[in-house]
């Protein structure tokens, strides 16, 4: 007997992390050409040995962290984000406004919970992170394709004529997953204005906030003193601190939404992962130094991606967005980018994703091009990495 399936989640792609690691199966590398793995965008080290010491401590000594614990988080932890995001943004975020989450992707379908139900309209920049498409297309909400720029940064203009009755939210994520482009503060701003004057709802992924090659704030839409009646940021731990297996993440909205939130949380999770919460507080309040070397090192990585990628463009290949982990490509090739990036792993003991799985079915760019997370390859890996493209003449 086969059971029913609900239609939205059957009608929603597979994970696409997961479906690239399923093309290693029965692929061997040899010593001399191990796989170059660019396919995940998270740190694969563990966190620092200092942090690794304090949670040992606190596993032993906090029995509480063995527990469940407040539904919005860790009253500690909500209060340092609060005050350094305060601090950070130029303007005032109260403990009540900050939620702690299992991980960023839970932020995102928690917001999204509040916001939207079957039918309703969430405006994405494409390429999209696909996992805030999955969640939408899981729930029933349509998601609607904002095309960026060739300097992949997203139009209000455009997305102004997108907003219909039914628009709920317009979603950014800066530094963005997949192109790595970095949103300007005036951008944000427009994109802030436009979702204000039309009472919906302006998501702000900055998950790779630590790894902005920019000083100072990105943004100052948290200096509007009404900034809750419109703006959902969303960021994770997991980046800044190693901390992926632990599943840390945080939402900044009114109280008014994270009551609501809190729903979702107790109903999914019950609580954030207590042992993970106290690792992101004592990173909050002693890593910033260690932090800093980490942002320094990815930017050096950037850095190389951008001057090493003159060789790869007489080949034909086109660097169209770098930043945080990410360098976006657009590939030579006369076949698709779905196909190439199976054949890379045969051919040049690459794992990659390919841009089909960031852009709509109906988008042919998303054939034309590759992103290439970088987090976990240094400077002379990146440098074998381009040897390889060079020779690959699918």
């Amino acid at each position: 007997m086969t059971h029913p399936l609900n239609p939205a989640m059957s009608a929603a792609t597979p994970p696409p992390v997961m479906e690239a690691r399923r093309w290693l199966d029965g692929v061997s590398f040899s010593p001399d050409k191990p796989l170059i793995n660019v396919s995940q965008a998270a740190p694969v080290d563990v966190p620092p040995l200092a942090m690794r010491r304090a949670l040992a401590e606190i596993v032993m000594n906090t029995p509480e962290v063995h527990l469940y614990g407040p539904v919005l988080g860790l009253g500690a932890l909500r209060a340092e984000v609060a005050q350094q995001w305060s601090t950070a943004y130029g303007g005032t975020i109260s403990p009540a406004e900050v939620a702690i989450t299992s991980g960023c992707n839970q932020a995102f379908a928690a917001s999204i919970s509040t916001l939207a139900g079957t039918g309703d309209e969430v405006i994405l920049p494409t390429p999209w992170y696909f996992n805030h498409k999955m969640w939408l297309d899981m729930q029933g909400i349509n998601a609607v394709p904002l095309p960026c720029g060739p300097d992949m940064l997203p139009s209000p203009e455009h997305a102004a004529t997108l907003i219909t009755p039914r628009t709920r939210a317009i979603v950014l994520v800066t530094p963005n997953n997949p192109t790595g482009a970095e949103y300007p503060a005036n951008l944000l701003q427009k994109f802030y204005t436009l979702a204000k004057q039309n009472g919906i709802a302006l998501i702000v992924d900055e998950t790779y906030r630590d790894f902005d090659s920019r000083s100072g704030a990105p943004h100052d839409l948290f200096a509007d003193p009404d900034w809750a009646d419109t703006l959902i940021q969303l960021y994770s731990f997991s980046k800044a601190y190693r901390l992926t297996g632990h599943r840390v993440g945080a939402m900044v909205a009114s109280t008014s939404r994270l009551a609501e939130v809190e729903k979702f949380l107790d109903t999914v999770a019950i609580c954030p992962n207590q042992l993970g919460q106290f690792a992101a507080l004592w990173g909050l309040q002693n890593l910033s130094r260690w932090l800093a070397g980490e942002r320094d090192e990815i930017l050096a990585r950037r850095a190389a991606i951008q001057t090493g990628f003159a060789g790869l463009e007489t080949k034909g290949w086109k660097l169209l967005g770098c930043g945080a982990y990410f360098a976006y490509v657009e590939h030579p090739f006369s076949i698709a980018s779905d196909q190439l990036a199976q054949n890379l792993v045969r051919e040049a003991a690459i794992l990659t994703l390919p841009g089909t799985m960031f852009a709509p079915a109906d988008d042919p760019s998303g054939a034309r091009q590759l992103r290439i997370a970088f987090a976990n390859i240094d400077v002379a890996g990146i440098t074998t990495l381009f040897e390889r493209l060079k020779n690959v003449d699918s």
